[in-house]
């Protein structure tokens, strides 16, 4: 039976975590996967395991819950983000723990998205956004975000968003920080484009992931805590990379209550709930020790900078510097119009394995790197990666 035409941009070879580490290409290399993070180098807090098992001691009170979410769990998580993002959010109706945050994300899109809408897509940003708009059967509409160029870097070009809006998009999707660039949004952009949304009655879907993970002292501003933006704004947040906790598959969605009505409709269809040991775990999230969060997060920042410097220290290299988030952008020019085989023996010759910048929109010479590693190897495997693109 042939596929549905809906199939034919899923192709999922090349996105993040499908591929593994090859041999080593030297003695003494170590193998490092740069398509997602190192739970071993960055372990969640025990506390989440202590959860869960605590939860499966209990037993079926904890096995099963309603579609959106244990109720217990449910009012405290909207109790923490409402003062993380300044809002005022009602349990039963403004929140939605689903398996995942990219199940929120499938969730969250299908219940807003039409087929046949126009639909707004930061590039580069995350890749399933483009996916899922086009395996909704609607069209994917490029809104340029400017992170390299002089004076602009870090700002959605306002003028590529207008015209997305003039040609009949209702709809944005995008991520702040943002994946995979690392920029996050200055207060006084986000404000226009706010006001810009607003003046088309547009709506956006803003994911949040790696919103307590923000370097150098940078502020943060929650999309949603703008004036009027609550309404007609999805959030998707969650315990998840930061926190080193994306094995246990949460997610959770703030929102206007209509449409956290659909999702949970989709959601009973999909996967009917969270996994309900899991949400235990919901417990203990934003509520970590004192210093651990800041810790962490001071950790990354060294890795960052590490790497960054192999990088500033090669002409055939080039990165912008991460604001928040885990994921270097790295532009190699001499691979455009050969990444795939860049890649390949990258990953096979020297151990390193990348996710491909054609997964975030049209970037034939860039590639990702999630760098939650342990620091000594995911510097050595950086060098490789430079070494190879300087013989290119």
């Amino acid at each position: 039976m042939a596929a549905p035409a809906r199939f034919r941009h899923l192709d999922s070879s090349h996105a993040p975590g499908q591929q593994r580490a090859g041999a080593r290409a030297r003695a003494g290399d170590r193998p490092v996967d740069f398509s997602h993070g190192d739970v071993g180098a960055f372990p969640p807090h025990p506390a989440a395991a202590e959860a869960v098992h605590d939860a499966i001691a209990v037993g079926a009170t904890w096995a099963y819950s309603p579609y959106r979410g244990h109720r217990e769990v449910r009012s405290r998580v909207a109790d923490r983000l409402g003062e993380l993002m300044g809002l005022a959010i009602d349990p039963d109706r403004h929140l939605l723990v689903s398996a995942g945050t990219q199940a929120g994300l499938y969730l969250a899109m299908s219940s807003v998205i039409e087929r046949g809408d126009r639909v707004g897509i930061v590039a580069p940003d995350y890749f399933a956004y483009r996916k899922i708009t086009e395996f909704l059967e609607a069209q994917p509409v490029d809104v340029t975000l400017h992170y390299r160029e002089h004076g602009r870097a870090g700002e959605i070009d306002l003028e590529s968003l207008t015209s997305a809006l003039d040609s009949g998009v209702r709809t944005i999707v995008f991520s702040n920080p943002n994946n995979p660039t690392g920029v996050v949004y200055e207060p006084s952009h986000l404000l226009r484009i706010n006001a810009t949304l607003a003046e088309y009655g547009a709506f956006a879907i803003v994911d949040q992931l790696y919103a307590r993970q923000i370097f150098d002292g940078r502020a943060y501003t929650h999309f949603a805590g703008l004036d009027g933006a609550a309404d007609r704004t999805l959030t998707l947040i969650g315990p998840s990379k930061t926190e080193s906790l994306s094995g246990f598959r949460l997610g959770v969605t703030i929102g206007p209550e209509p449409i956290i009505s659909r999702m949970e409709t989709v959601q009973g269809l999909v996967t009917l709930r969270a996994p309900g040991y899991s949400q235990a775990v919901l417990t203990t999230w934003l509520a970590e020790p004192p210093g651990w969060l800041d810790d962490r997060v001071a950790a990354h920042q060294r890795i960052r900078d590490e790497l960054m410097a192999v990088i500033q220290a090669s002409d055939a290299v080039m990165a912008r510097p991460t604001e928040g988030g885990s994921y270097l952008f790295i532009h190699i020019p001499a691979v455009a119009g050969d990444l795939d085989a860049f890649v390949e023996s990258l990953r096979v010759e020297d151990g390193v394995t990348v996710t491909r910048g054609t997964e975030f929109g049209s970037f034939p010479d860039a590639v990702r790197l999630n760098f939650s590693q342990d620091r000594t190897a995911a510097v050595a495997a950086l060098r490789r990666l430079v070494d190879r693109a300087q013989r290119w």
